[in-house]
């Protein structure tokens, strides 16, 4: 017999007795929980009771694994935002797991009716995922936070599909899952490489946009979120068992001294524009779920390039939001989260506030408050570009890292001046109270755009496998390719490109803030110039494993990099450089250098200087030892005299050589003129005092 049930928890809650259900819709007039069995018969029960908006009963004799759904009904009324529709079975947005995919056959679980006043009636039960009650029970054992401080940090952005598809040392029925990244061969590559976090493309459940599905794709990165609490089943080496598989992986990469950070998508949903799927949000409450227009209530305010816009503003909206993020940490046991356009999280009212209800609940929250929080800052209006305003508590991509290191090693945009501030702590975007060098994440690539590798090889996007005629990904990638669109067998070529990839990975790694390595990039990935493939789930997607020569190299050289790292107390700092002689030992902690050793004066520092950069960076106490980073950006070999001390240098760092530590002494120095390093082209030199 049918229960009042309680309105909270949302969702389905097992008990020893049955499971209850409750769901939130401020407009509804009924709501149908609907049961379905292991053949797919569907029995349909009126939720009977309503509390502050919440619909909620109690089910006898549910257990773990059944599949459930909701049909909700109400007023059919696109202009007044109202489009519910009970022929539409909608996936609970509090469901812990979903089993299947959205399917577009027949047009039965589309809307299409968007500028019409009566409803679609194709039932799309066969065509949605089903939501699963699940019990939540797993061994954690002794697990627990890693807490690793943001200064030690290094993160591998990853895809967990990608990272393991072709992977020969990963068992073949655990190639591409969770099971697999969790795998003994995957976990050691991530250790040997010396990363602390992994950050991992969305892996809640979503879902493929109608226009991808019509090309016969798939949306292969999954920023088209369905259900906020439910891992990917996709990523599953069994799909009904994704919960367990989950959280096995983070216990693994724990055990590891790994971190787990996830990639989450709150500023839009899957569902699209005013003609998309109506499989959940939609359905429910619309005018409540997305942000409306206030013109037009039956079009969507659109600051995501993606259709729609999640109204985090709302309450409920909030909530949802909120209690996913802390059940990912409390439940699932992860670390952080990088908040996908994180400018529309900080939109209540329409324009960007770093004091919006998202931001100071989460600042407060003693749960969420306490793990690592990322903020892409921008988003797609006009003043979506927010970086550095973002509040203390959050660490930011850093896109003028980005840009400024491309467009300087491969001169086409930033001169000194712009690397000095990116090698330095980007103290121009976040020298405000309470931040500091590690509120930068630093970065050259991510998932969208080129590879590391791609960088250096196209200055086109290639993107004609994404079934868009080429006019998708982002045009400014601030790339080069050496005389030659695409690989090439001239070794004068290919030796440029492999030293300014090594140029690349030096600074990243050898700059203050907190790093993001692309998974892949140290072992040569190339996408053929595909710099969007966000619908191509196949091998140009992957990470392929055959690693040659030249890779081995990379790879080794990228280790020796982030080991060095961990060892120079210098590229730990929490404070930026001052650029006076205030620290203990009375001398300036960070000098800026000509080649010729004097220091560089205001006018050195215009577009038109030279693209060659000394930087002396004095440690805070002698024990600490003195970094002199040496750079020439340009096409030609350059001498530079190193500052007169009483000290020999050791070479960390040359990056002609694939190889760290490089190797060799330089003595103290005696005469006049002093040592001079003799830099070959484009090349990137550090060394340390001895």
């Amino acid at each position: 017999m049918l229960g009042r049930g309680r309105p909270y928890p949302q969702g389905a809650t097992l008990t020893a007795s049955g499971a209850n259900f409750a769901l939130y819709s401020q407009h509804a007039t009924a709501v149908e929980l609907c049961l379905f069995d292991a053949a797919g018969a569907e029995t349909r029960v009126a939720l009977p009771e309503t509390s502050g908006h919440v619909w909620h009963g109690f089910v006898p004799g549910v257990r773990a694994g059944q599949r459930y759904g909701f049909r909700v009904e109400g007023p059919y009324a696109p202009a007044r935002g109202e489009r519910f529709n009970p022929h539409k079975l909608l996936v609970d947005p509090y469901a812990r797991a979903v089993l299947g995919r959205v399917s577009y056959v027949d047009g039965a679980v589309l809307s299409l009716d968007g500028d019409v006043g009566e409803p679609d009636r194709a039932d799309s039960a066969a065509y949605v995922p089903k939501s699963i009650v699940t019990d939540g029970s797993f061994d954690w054992g002794n697990d627990a936070p890693l807490d690793i401080p943001w200064r030690d940090t290094v993160i591998y952005e990853l895809h967990v599909k990608g990272f393991t598809k072709t992977h020969p040392d990963v068992p073949e029925a655990l190639r591409g899952t969770y099971a697999g990244l969790a795998s003994d061969a995957a976990i050691a590559h991530l250790t040997a490489l010396g990363v602390t976090a992994v950050e991992l493309l969305p892996i809640a459940a979503s879902m493929d946009e109608v226009h991808v599905a019509r090309r016969g794709l798939v949306n292969y990165w999954g920023y088209s979120p369905l259900a906020y609490f439910a891992p990917e089943p996709r990523y599953a080496s069994r799909p009904a068992d994704a919960v367990h598989e989950f959280k096995a992986m983070v216990k693994s990469l724990h055990a590891a001294g790994i971190e787990v950070i996830l990639d989450v998508v709150y500023n839009h949903t899957g569902e699209g524009d005013h003609l998309g799927p109506t499989v959940c949000f939609r359905g429910i409450d619309n005018a409540v779920y997305y942000r409306l227009r206030d013109d037009d209530r039956s079009r969507y305010v659109d600051l995501t390039g993606c259709g729609n816009t999640f109204n985090v503003g709302h309450p409920q909206v909030l909530r949802l939001v909120c209690d996913s993020l802390r059940y990912w940490v409390t439940e699932m046991h992860v670390d952080g989260f990088r908040f996908d356009l994180a400018t529309v999280l900080g939109r209540d009212d329409g324009g960007f506030d770093p004091g919006a209800a998202f931001f100071d609940i989460v600042q407060q929250d003693p749960v969420l408050s306490r793990v690592k929080l990322i903020a892409e800052p921008w988003d797609c209006s006009p003043d979506g570009f927010r970086l550095g305003e973002f509040p203390v508590g959050f660490r930011e991509w850093n896109a003028k890292f980005r840009d400024g290191v491309r467009g300087f090693w491969n001169g086409l945009a930033g001169g000194v001046g712009e690397l000095a501030y990116r090698v330095s702590g980007s103290s121009d975007v976040f020298g405000r109270p309470g931040r500091g060098p590690d509120a930068s994440i630093n970065l050259v690539t991510a998932h969208d755009g080129f590879t590391l590798r791609d960088l250096v090889t196209y200055v086109e996007k290639h993107n004609g496998e994404n079934g868009e005629h080429n006019v998708d990904g982002w045009g400014h990638n601030l790339s080069i390719n050496f005389g030659v669109e695409g690989e090439t067998d001239d070794p004068a070529i290919v030796a440029a490109r492999l030293r300014q990839v090594r140029n690349f990975f030096a600074t990243l790694l050898l700059s203050p803030g907190v790093p993001m390595l692309v998974a892949g990039d140290e072992i040569g990935k190339t996408q053929r110039g595909n710099n969007n493939p966000y619908c191509v789930d196949a091998e140009v997607s992957w990470l392929d494993w055959k690693i040659d020569g030249d890779q081995r190299d990379l790879l080794s050289f990228v280790r020796g990099l982030v080991a060095l790292r961990r060892e120079l107390p210098l590229l730990h700092r929490t404070t930026f450089f001052r650029g006076d002689r205030g620290g203990p030992r009375g001398v300036k902690d960070l000098t800026w250098l000509l080649p010729d050793a004097n220091e560089m004066s205001a006018a050195d520092w215009g577009d038109g200087a030279p693209r060659t950069l000394g930087a002396l960076f004095s440690g805070t106490h002698d024990q600490d030892g003195d970094l002199l980073l040496l750079v020439n950006a340009e096409a030609h070999a350059v001498s530079f005299r190193l500052p007169r001390r009483q000290c020999a240098w050791r070479v960390l760092v040359d990056t002609r050589a694939p190889r760290v530590p490089f190797g060799g002494i330089i003595a103290p120095q005696v005469g006049a003129e002093g040592a001079r390093y003799e830099m070959t082209a484009r090349s990137l030199v550090l060394l340390r005092s001895v």
